[in-house]
């Protein structure tokens, strides 16, 4: 059915998760409450889901953009998470294979560094067994000579070698989105900017609900569900702090950077993961014509909803650049956007950020609370299947109920229906012929069919209105624009610019182009008054200042 995630269908949704009983309510609209929603509305549950900022704006829109497989666990020991992964990496790609997509990827080893010959050669061919890798994409270890000739940036002096293996590129944001919209397809109900401010307990102060807060029009409402999850990523300490439950355990939060520079002036051909000289590995990946580089790692106890560039953290990565791509002369005045986000990891104690394991785990408190904790964005689907597996348990237990299993191993995300990662490059050329009828070039159709998978049909068919119609908006933007309105839930002009197109870190001038038009045309159609339409438009404008702009820490 067309239009159920629609921004222009906002309140009703919001009544009818009012109105009606809810099996789980999940709070937190990131990868991991997103995969539940899907998890436990495939398997029959009704469920509920609020975010109180947008779909994926915390952790989930701010990391690597890797589905990888954990080649760093390996130095901690930590096989098992290496196995799982690497084995879901595989799941991610196959029910999504337009939002990720395989990334050859060069560990380069030098005769002063971490790494030689021998630990890169086992070590990946460890990764390649543990992950489950596929046979064509096992590691290769490559010559000096090889090496270069993959990526002549690289620094010569020393080298003696590099291991060629397997990652994931992904777009976070959208893998989220898709995810989400699939869990709405199958029924689930789920709103952005809707905030639990306190929990509801029955007379055994038992959970059974939370009110909540739109954050749009700052009413109050009250959401009734059989169980609650709490999914929020860096804020879950702020949801337990709700609840009358105590934790022994809690959170260490870090924040990683990613600097963005345009292939003109570093024309990075091969992705690259390198140990920089105090010992951090850091990645530097091509992508659309640009070559982005990250990421570091600091205690962050800042603002969580908008973790920010520092001076350091730029010039910390400058220096990688430079000190692992000596002949790119790239400078402050190059980046041309940047990103931090926070990972919210468990703490341990007596260890440092680069040491504390990036497992996930299940808290359950007195009042019935389930918070899931810790994790990364590959393992998500996986992390789901383990909450919803407890939900299970519980409903059994308590009322008798029962539950499909588990559905989402071989289940296509929304947009992932092609029959198969083998069939996605033929799909992209098909639908980049057919974007001509639409008004649309032949590369246009294919950067959307790139994006959107099969759900492509309908962006083309918010082309041909446009074609057809009176905006100031080429088809090519009004498509994308139209169908996030009307299909994604966007609700202010940072949502689709950010999160639905990934345009602010990756095509940053084509924001400057257009931010205009379509909040003209978003002002339009979603009723804004003059001040709202200010206020949103300084909104992105910050967005965009601090994509180049650093904070000086002094």
């Amino acid at each position: 059915m067309k239009g159920r995630f629609s921004t222009l269908k906002r309140q009703e949704l919001l009544l009818r998760m009012v109105n009606e009983k809810h099996d789980v309510l999940i709070i937190g609209g990131g990868i991991t409450g997103a995969g539940i929603a899907l998890d436990a509305v495939t398997r029959g549950m009704k469920v509920a889901l609020v975010e109180m900022q947008d779909f994926a704006a915390g952790t989930s829109s701010r990391s690597t953009k890797l589905i990888h497989g954990g080649l760093r666990y390996l130095k901690n020991f930590e096989f098992n998470i290496v196995r799982e992964t690497g084995r879901e990496r595989a799941i991610v790609y196959e029910n999504g294979p337009h939002v990720t997509t395989p990334e050859w990827m060069i560990l380069p080893f030098y005769k002063e560094g971490t790494y030689g010959y021998f630990t890169t050669s086992i070590g990946l061919w460890l990764y390649d067994r543990l992950a489950g890798v596929k046979h064509h994409e096992r590691r290769k270890m490559l010559t000096v000579e090889e090496t270069l000739e993959k990526e002549p940036l690289l620094k010569k002096d020393g080298l003696q070698g590099g291991g060629f293996y397997v990652e994931y590129k992904t777009d976070d944001a959208r893998l989220t989105i898709e995810v989400l919209k699939k869990a709405v397809e199958k029924g689930a109900l789920a709103l952005n900017y809707v905030k639990a401010t306190k929990f509801i307990y029955d007379r055994d102060r038992r959970v059974i609900g939370a009110k909540v807060q739109d954050l749009l029009t700052k009413k109050e409402y009250e959401i009734y569900a059989e169980k609650i999850v709490n999914a929020t990523g860096p804020w879950v300490e702020e949801v337990l702090a709700l609840d009358y439950s105590r934790y022994a355990k809690k959170l260490h939060l870090t924040k990683g950077i990613h600097l963005v520079f345009d292939q003109g002036v570093f024309p990075l051909r091969q992705a690259i993961y390198f140990d920089t000289p105090d010992g951090r590995m850091v990645f530097a990946i091509p992508r659309d014509g640009k070559t982005y580089v990250g990421t570091t790692e600091t205690v962050f106890t800042e603002d969580k909803a908008h973790p920010k560039m520092t001076v350091h953290d730029r010039d910390y990565l400058l220096q990688a650049i430079h000190f692992m791509f000596p002949d790119v002369k790239v400078t402050k005045d190059d980046v041309e956007s940047s990103w931090a986000g926070i990972r919210p990891l468990i703490y341990e104690e007596g260890k440092d950020a680069s040491e504390i394991s990036r497992k996930d785990e299940i808290w359950i408190g007195e009042s019935g609370l389930i918070t899931i904790a810790g994790g990364k964005l590959t393992g998500y689907r996986k992390m789901a299947e383990d909450v919803v597996d407890v939900l299970v348990r519980q409903f059994r237990a308590e009322s008798r109920r029962t539950f499909s299993p588990c559905q989402t191993k071989h289940l296509p995300i929304s947009g992932g229906d092609i029959g198969g990662s083998h069939n996605l490059d033929t799909f992209i050329a098909e639908k980049g012929k057919e974007a001509l009828e639409f008004g649309l070039s032949e590369n246009e159709g294919r950067i959307l069919a790139k994006r959107y998978g099969t759900n492509v049909n309908q962006v083309f068919s918010f082309a041909k209105e446009a074609v057809e119609s009176d905006t100031a908006l080429p088809p090519f933007v009004f498509a994308q624009y139209k169908y996030a309105l009307m299909e994604e839930m966007i609700v202010k002009p940072i949502d689709f610019f950010i999160r639905r197109t990934g345009a602010l870190f990756f095509n940053i001038d084509w924001v400057r182009q257009w931010k205009d038009l379509v909040i003209t045309e978003m002002a339009k159609d979603l009723k804004w008054t003059e001040e709202e339409k200010m206020m949103y438009t300084e909104e992105l404008a910050v967005e965009l200042r601090d994509a180049v702009t650093p904070i000086d820490e002094k």
